[in-house]
């Protein structure tokens, strides 16, 4: 690529949407929260009526859509029960 097609290629790339899913470990997560606070665009929640084989009500996506993949979740879950995936539109 020359200059100006280079530099068209770097601004669509930087400019492109990235979405993002998480696949939580029900069975280990303790409920406390933490990426539910984490998460930037508020779509983690704790379960509101499920509970993992420990008791706790487990981490879970509010809604599929909104997910931008950013790994806030996952850094923050002390327990490393959250696995993110993510790619551009």
């Amino acid at each position: 690529m020359r200059g100006g097609a280079w530099l068209n290629y770097l601004r669509h790339e930087a400019m492109a949407k990235t979405r993002g899913t998480i696949v939580v470990d029900t069975g280990h997560c303790k409920g406390c929260d933490l990426c539910a606070v984490a998460c930037p665009v508020h779509v983690i929640e704790m379960h509101p009526t499920d509970v993992n084989n420990k008791g706790y009500h487990y981490a879970r996506l509010k809604n599929d859509n909104d997910c931008i993949g950013c790994v806030s979740c996952a850094l923050v879950c002390p327990d490393a029960c959250i696995t993110v995936y993510k790619w551009k539109e």
